[in-house]
């Protein structure tokens, strides 16, 4: 009995579960935004290490149906598009990833920044990959979007623990009185986020993967544990959301943390 109880888990753990896919739909009332930027849908997809086990091409084709089904007005795509040291995992071309993603049909754009493993894989490559299938690389930039009535400025910050990671350059031709959205690789970086920024968005953590009954997330890739896992959280007058993703790292489980399309929705 024992035994089999064992192999369900498992079973669920290393396969039905990141096999599969959630759309994660979170409504964010209390994001301080004007009422004209009100029902804006921001679709999330963090994390992809196309190439980890059972997680690729075919479910990245996957990912982009369901996503442009929900048509969202904006993707934000906040790094870890490749797959590195991950058991059972094969490395696919960047070429191979951004062509399915150039097939992302959100109304005003899709956007990225890198994460620490693209910058393992080679962060030029990558951004010319994604550049050349018209989605807009953010490293350390802001611009401004028009969605419908809603003027919005999107800021993306570099990796923190591989890119240049400069907040202050990101945020050098941002006006506190704007309606701004900063996405990054890493949630660590909210510690040095100004207060008037609306939202931050990250993914990174995976959501650590595994949350046991009990016990939590042993594994969050952060400095400050699991207080950044996933989720939405606002601390010191700072609103965070944190995806946990869609591929794995490292090894390629997940329980109880499932792959998701975050949507976020004001």
């Amino acid at each position: 009995m024992g035994f089999l109880i064992i192999l369900v888990l498992a079973s669920w753990a290393f396969y039905f579960e990141p096999a599969s896919l959630a759309v994660n739909e979170v409504k964010l009332e209390f994001v301080q935004l004007p009422l004209e930027c009100r029902n804006i849908k921001v679709a999330v997809l963090a994390d992809l290490h196309i190439g980890s086990p059972f997680n690729g091409l075919d479910k990245l084709r996957h990912i982009v149906l369901e996503t442009n089904k929900i048509k969202p007005d904006i993707v934000l795509l906040p790094g870890d598009f490749v797959v590195d040291k991950v058991l059972g995992g094969e490395k696919i071309h960047i070429d191979k990833i951004a062509a399915e993603l150039g097939l992302l049909n959100a109304a005003y754009g899709s956007y990225a920044v890198l994460g620490n493993h693209d910058w393992h894989y080679g962060a030029l490559d990558i951004v010319s990959a994604l550049e050349r299938v018209k989605i807009i690389v953010l490293e350390d930039k802001s611009m401004s979007i028009s969605i419908r009535h809603c003027q919005i400025t999107l800021v993306g910050i570099s990796d923190l623990w591989e890119g240049r990671h400069d907040v202050k350059k990101a945020l050098e031709h941002v006006d506190v009185s704007e309606n701004t959205i900063v996405f990054t690789h890493n949630p660590d970086v909210i510690i040095e986020i100004p207060e008037f920024i609306a939202l931050t968005v990250a993914g990174h953590t995976h959501g650590g993967q595994i949350n046991l009954p009990f016990l939590g997330r042993p594994m969050v890739p952060s400095k400050f544990g699991d207080r950044y896992a996933a989720g939405y959280l606002n601390e010191n007058n700072k609103n965070l959301f944190v995806s946990s993703g869609l591929g794995t790292s490292i090894f390629g489980a997940r329980f109880l943390v499932r792959p998701e399309i975050s949507i976020l929705v004001f």
